[in-house]
């Protein structure tokens, strides 16, 4: 292994970025952004209104009039707007029917399925009633075990420690660790033949509830789609246009992507009724028995599938020196009820940004780089809207597209938040500086992000939960995600609605307004600086990281990391050394052809075969864990090939582990080569 290099010279590139920042000459319209004459939480509350007034679920009318409303605030914010429509497979439920009996004797108990209305929304009674998107119809029926979170090793631990057999069960586990598909995925293999999820009031209830308290009522549900994969189903890595090539049910039903067996999605009070009726063991803290039986559940669903459209709204402003690069902003509008935190805070600040570039625009301000605002549909399916656009797009993005800004749930409660990919990072903490803190006047997000935890933490997108997701995994477009607040009780419930974010998740819409100035601000700094504002040596001591947790798996079986680091060495090298070049550069031809291969290096990190068994999946670097969307999985491939090599532990499984290390690796190496801009 080689030495690393001298600390002082590191620092050194690093230190340049942030020098970067401030030689802008746009730098004092970066400013006005910022102002307090710029912002206008008042706006914000108002958009934000309008856009939950109604529950809009994708497909229906409306999220068609939603989407109407967000082209009118584009247009009228000087964007040049249009609309993308695509054919896409959406479900929605058409009967639904879960019923319990208790013990042989007892009498059946039918579950009503219900949300109770809670405070005064009049538009309540429009709510969808409860269903999980893409779940298979069936009729089936079993003995009640409880799975806990329903991961992996929760299903383990029923087989090999509880000796319990969970064949021909009806499953019911709780919302909170894993992905809710992954929950049905796992049962499915395990051997269930239904799944009921809920939500436990031990992760998202309180003594009081919402009205009166941001916590889940009893009889809240948490809806949402249960599909493994992304985008359309039925057009697997192209666009769902008019007129295109679709599988059939019986080859969407095969790639593995869809649930096979029914599932349901029920309320924390119908849970404790259903699991009063299991008997067992009690483990690791655990309040309830697992069962089987004697309670024997019945779960009866029937969804209909539909070709319909959606509406993906494009805002675009037009770069004034090179057009044909694009800094992406994007954030989705359908929900599964009103929608208030997950997406449209997202949706709002989106609006707001536009406003505020508007403003920008009038006081003369034109950016260098196109920039792009995407506000997505079907989000919720599974990043229909988002996918199919990359899908249709892949050819250019891939030669144009500077960097992906998403906003998802932006605000949820205080606390600041950020994923990117690690060439971002010094960007986000810069940006971050330069906003104060909505809820203490005294700092600004930075320094609270600091005192949260000590340091400062940014996640990684490797997992699905989002629509960055196509942008970075099937693409390599650097990326970004932020919001305020983390996970919060209501999610995909009826009562995720204006009222909720006005009481509990921003009263004074300040939390929307600093989102709108950080994100806004990486966007312009993105958008405006000559020389891209990347830093590879961020990514290279991150990587560095990962690298070295591998190797202390002691994986054993011949295992070698060494042309990991080895690749991840040369990566730092070639960071150091396009650093220093940013400070010499002179001349149009010259910064761009240093800005490409800032903007290359990161599609470098994904293969044209994808990963194995997921080839959709591009990026070698960061992609989601295979059990679970939600999951963030530093070399996914080499992750995937060790659990299955402890699995089956064969020669040809550790092999396998030593090839996906050889394929990050060469990668790896592609992406110095890139930022090198030299032939071999």
């Amino acid at each position: 292994m080689s030495k690393s290099k001298p600390l002082a010279f590191i620092v050194a590139a690093l230190s340049y970025s942030f020098f970067l920042f401030f030689s802008s000459p746009k730098s004092h319209y970066h400013e006005l952004f910022l102002s307090d004459s710029f912002s206008d939480n008042a706006s914000v509350a108002i958009n934000l209104r309008t856009l939950t007034r109604r529950p809009h679920v994708a497909g229906t009318v409306a999220n068609a009039e939603a989407a109407a409303y967000v082209r009118s605030v584009f247009t009228s914010s000087a964007l040049k707007s249009h609309v993308v429509t695509y054919q896409v497979s959406l479900t929605y439920p058409v009967h639904r029917s879960l019923v319990l009996t208790p013990t042989e004797s007892a009498k059946p108990i039918t579950f009503l399925l219900e949300q109770e209305q809670a405070g005064d929304n009049p538009y309540a009674n429009e709510v969808m009633p409860t269903f999980h998107g893409y779940a298979k119809s069936g009729n089936v029926s079993g003995p009640v075990v409880y799975a806990n979170y329903g991961r992996v090793e929760d299903f383990l631990r029923l087989k090999k420690d509880m000796g319990v057999n969970v064949s021909g069960a009806v499953v019911i586990a709780r919302y909170g660790q894993i992905y809710r598909g992954d929950i049905v995925k796992n049962a499915y293999e395990a051997g269930a033949v239904g799944v009921v999820i809920y939500t436990d009031k031990r992760d998202y209830g309180g003594d009081e509830w919402f009205p009166a308290s941001k916590w889940m009522p009893p009889s809240g549900v948490q809806v949402g789609t249960v599909y493994n994969g992304l985008g359309d189903p039925t057009t697997p890595g192209w666009a769902s246009v008019d007129g295109c090539e679709r599988l059939s049910d019986k080859a969407v039903e095969l790639s593995g992507d869809v649930p096979l067996i029914p599932s349901l999605p029920v309320s924390a009070a119908d849970a404790e009724v259903i699991l009063k009726t299991v008997v067992g063991d009690v483990g690791d803290g655990d309040i309830y028995p697992v069962g089987p039986g004697p309670g024997i559940l019945n779960l009866s669903y029937t969804g209909k599938t539909v070709i319909a459209q959606i509406e993906n709204v494009i805002g675009v402003i037009e770069g004034e020196e090179e057009p044909d690069r694009y800094v992406i902003l994007g954030n989705h509008r359908d929900a599964w009820t009103f929608g208030a935190v997950d997406p449209n805070s997202g949706t709002a600040v989106l609006l707001e940004i536009a406003q505020r570039l508007d403003k920008l625009q009038k006081r003369g301000w034109k950016p260098r780089r196109t920039i792009i605002l995407c506000n997505w549909d079907a989000e919720e399916y599974g990043l229909i809207g988002s996918t199919e656009w990359v899908e249709e797009n892949r050819e250019m993005l891939t030669s144009r597209a500077v960097a992906y800004l998403n906003v998802d749930c932006a605000v949820s409660g205080p606390g600041f938040h950020a994923s990117a990919t690690p060439q971002l990072d010094e960007l986000i903490k810069i940006a971050a500086q330069e906003v104060q803190d909505p809820d203490n006047a005294t700092q600004t997000i930075y320094d609270s992000w600091i005192g949260s935890s000590n340091s400062v933490v940014i996640g990684r997108l490797g997992g699905g939960g989002s629509d960055y997701a196509s942008f970075v995994q099937h693409v390599g477009v650097p990326g970004v995600d932020m919001s305020f607040g983390g996970g919060y009780p209501v999610y995909h419930s009826m009562y995720d609605d204006f009222t909720w974010m006005e009481k509990f998740g921003d009263p004074m819409f300040q939390r929307h307004v600093a989102m709108a100035s950080v994100l806004g601000l990486v966007a312009l700094r993105l958008a405006d600086e000559e020389i891209l504002p990347f830093n590879y040596t961020s990514y290279a001591l991150e990587l560095k990281k990962s690298a070295e947790d591998l190797e202390n798996e002691k994986l054993g079986h011949n295992i070698d990391v060494y042309p990991l680091i080895k690749s991840i060495e040369d990566l730092s090298t070639a960071a150091q050394y396009i650093n220093i070049e940013k400070e010499a550069v002179k001349g149009a031809l010259k910064v761009r052809e240093l800005n490409d291969r800032l903007m290359m290096a990161e599609r470098a990190l994904t293969d044209r075969d994808g990963l194995s068994e997921r080839p959709w999946y591009k990026h070698l670097i960061y992609g989601p864990s295979k059990y679970d969307d939600y999951g963030s999985k530093s070399f996914p491939g080499v992750d995937d090939a060790v659990d299955n090599a402890k699995k089956l532990n064969t020669k040809a499984s550790w092999e396998n582990v030593q090839h996906q290390i050889w394929r990050v690796s060469r990668a790896i190496r592609q992406a110095s080569l890139v930022l090198k801009g030299e032939l071999r």
